[in-house]
């Protein structure tokens, strides 16, 4: 093989990945060899279903089976207890998801490979409210305990500090370590992937960074903090106020923008963006990507879903 192989892990069964999956192959061919990880009879069902045929190479990794072929679609078949349909999701759908995880993980080490996706989760059905996201279960799972989410694209990307949790709890979250710890992980994954040292502009707690309480974060963590890291030459900014650093002429200076919650943002970069942009989770052993979107359980089925954050995942480690 002349480069190494993607390894993609199905995720939600009853989600419109599988459609988007074949949208991307039909829209570009990739020089990269793709192992899917996921059941031979969901596949099968949705071949059917989206009328897209292409040959299976089924593949048993137990058995160190290294043939791929690039005219086939190189799967790992997981057993899939539930007959596939078009339906809800639910949480019948969990040992499969877990399964695929692990088999996709250690299928990475057979192949001595670092480029992983998955599919869109329903993080409430899988984790049980256990874990934040699916960022912290892939660091959990790989023992890692320094990580960041970042929604990427070439002109701009950010991170949020926190992730998924309730916006009453955030700013216990917000510390010098964390600030710093993430500011670490941009830089080295701008450098190391992309070439380049990143501008990094770090958003306020508060409405105008500004507080009417006692204790300010921005003023006694968050402007601290980045005064101890342009100390150590990283080429980082702020404390600005979210309400108009992504307005475009803000937005400029910045190849990366640190948020202090997830909405803060999400909300804007995807307004920016829509679907050209991809999560990638940083810190890991692996570069592990997944679309910036969720299962959809509403456009289930109906041929309709847009497939370019995909299109995205796959390319940006077609050429990384």
């Amino acid at each position: 093989m002349n480069s190494k192989p993607i390894v993609i892990v199905n995720g939600e069964p009853n989600s419109i990945f599988l459609e988007i999956f074949f949208k991307a192959l039909k829209y570009k061919k990739f020089k990269s060899q793709i192992i899917l990880i996921s059941s031979s009879k969901l596949l099968n069902y949705h071949m059917k279903k989206f009328n897209y045929k292409k040959k299976i190479n089924l593949i048993n990794y137990q058995q160190i089976d290294k043939r791929l072929f690039k005219n086939s679609i190189n799967l790992i078949d997981v057993n899939y207890k539930v007959k596939p349909s078009i339906k809800k999701i639910s949480s019948k759908s969990k040992t499969f998801i877990q399964d695929s995880f692990d088999i996709g993980l250690k299928t990475l080490k057979i192949f001595n490979s670092n480029k992983f996706i998955n599919g869109p989760i329903s993080k409430k059905n899988f984790l049980d409210n256990k874990l934040p996201g699916i960022t912290e279960y892939l660091a959990k799972k790989t023992k890692v305990h320094k990580f960041a989410m970042l929604i990427f694209n070439e002109k701009l990307s950010v991170c949020p500090l926190t992730t998924h949790i309730p916006l009453k709890n955030i700013s216990r979250y917000v510390n010098k370590k964390s600030i710093c710890e993430k500011v670490f992980l941009i830089n080295s994954f701008y450098k190391n992937h992309l070439g380049k040292i990143p501008k990094i502009g770090v958003l306020g707690l508060n409405p105008h960074c500004e507080s009417i309480n006692k204790f300010n974060e921005d003023e006694k963590i968050i402007k601290p903090s980045i005064k101890y890291l342009k100390k150590l030459k990283y080429r980082v900014s702020g404390p600005y106020a979210a309400d108009t650093a992504f307005m475009k002429k803000n937005r400029k200076k910045f190849d990366v923008i640190l948020g202090m919650y997830h909405d803060q943002v999400l909300t804007p970069i995807k307004t920016l963006y829509e679907y050209d942009a991809i999560n990638i989770t940083l810190g890991l052993p692996f570069i592990r990507i997944s679309p910036d979107h969720g299962p959809n359980e509403k456009m289930i089925g109906k041929n309709i879903s847009n497939p370019l954050s995909l299109i995205k995942a796959i390319s940006f480690l077609d050429k990384n």
